[in-house]
């Protein structure tokens, strides 16, 4: 066989492990490995590279992608799949591997769907893909968020504020959960659920009157609070996918804590640090298992389904059924960092 792999959407630590074990275990069953470069571009525009042992060995360390990626999306062009079914079989692949979240494993259900075999592994630092425990570089960039978190503490203790930390998660606040809890935030705001800045507001005060030296707030970059003016993420456009460009709100919030409580408050946006860099030891032996499992579908003609962690197993799941609905912090773990929650 002839094997694609390819990663879509954003980078994020462990996917070169993915690849690494994916190309290993290709080899020693017998197949020949393409690397398409840039997600669903590199399929578009026929951008690919063979790939050995000696490329991948000495990725396990390294952050980020050696393929490259890209939020590309062939459907989003009246020729984009029929382009990339023609490069699929003008490269000779007998199957693809797609890396990547929602966005990118929904392109590889409906290429399946048309005839271009594909197989999904699931990435995303929002661990927010349906049908697997965690995926791919989430257990990185939760470790990341919370040590910022713990390092916030010692600036708001001694100079008596409230520090508003703003993590990713566009519609899913696993990060944001995950910081809250073990960086001892005092309140975590989720995209999930509804928050209103009059709540946040009191919160703050209150602890302010009880003579609460400092505040430590997490908010994830998708939260859309109520009571807040000037937010507009409509402003920032949209990616291929359709999806609003975040940003901002984390400024927003600590805007308005300080002008209605008149506390001290300072905002500290993460970013692309929370997916940068060397991917933790869990991350690297979930994408190496995934990575093993998918080239085993692709071998196998398993065609339209998805490697999955489940239960502490890694196994085969429909990528359909994954996508069915995003992974989402349930209201019983929410209770835990958000006080102010009521349903």
């Amino acid at each position: 066989m002839r094997i694609g792999i390819l990663t879509g959407g954003g980078d994020c630590p462990g996917l070169n492990n993915a690849i690494r074990a994916a190309v290993r275990q290709a080899t020693q069953l017998g197949h020949e490995v393409l690397g398409v470069h840039d997600g669903w571009a590199g399929m578009l525009d026929k951008d690919v590279q063979p790939l050995s042992w000696r490329e991948v060995e000495g990725a396990f360390n390294e952050g980020g992608t050696l393929l490259g990626t890209s939020r590309t999306n062939p459907y989003r062009s009246p020729d984009g799949p029929a382009r990339v079914m023609k490069n699929f079989a003008d490269m000779g692949l007998d199957a693809l591997i797609a890396i990547g979240g929602d966005d990118t494993l929904g392109v590889a259900l409906k290429l399946t769907a048309a005839g271009v075999p594909c197989v999904g592994v699931p990435k995303t630092m929002d661990n927010d893909v349906g049908g697997t425990d965690y995926t791919i570089g989430f257990q990185t960039a939760a470790a990341i968020a919370t040590e910022a978190a713990e390092r916030l503490h010692s600036t708001a203790r001694s100079h008596r504020r409230t520090m508003l930390l703003e993590v990713m998660g566009r519609t899913a606040g696993w990060v944001a959960l995950w910081t809250g809890l073990c960086g001892g935030a005092h309140l975590t705001l989720l995209p999930e659920f509804p928050v209103d800045m009059d709540d946040v507001c009191a919160f703050v005060a209150a602890r302010q009157a009880r003579g609460e030296r400092y505040t430590i707030i997490v908010t994830a970059e998708g939260v859309a609070p109520q009571n807040l003016k000037g937010m507009d993420y409509e402003v920032r456009g949209r990616d291929q996918f359709g999806h609003v460009r975040l940003g901002g709100v984390g400024e927003a919030i600590a805007d308005e804590v300080r002008r209605r409580t008149g506390v001290e408050t300072r905002a500290t946006v993460l970013g692309y640090v929370q997916r940068g860099g060397p991917p933790v030891p869990f991350d690297r032996m979930l994408a190496t298992g995934l990575g093993l499992k998918a080239v085993e579908l692709a071998h196998e003609r398993r065609f339209g389904t998805m490697a999955a962690l489940r239960g502490g197993e890694i196994v085969a799941v429909p990528i359909a059924a994954a996508l069915e609905r995003p992974k989402l912090v349930s209201p019983e773990l929410a209770r835990s960092v958000m006080p102010l929650l009521r349903l």
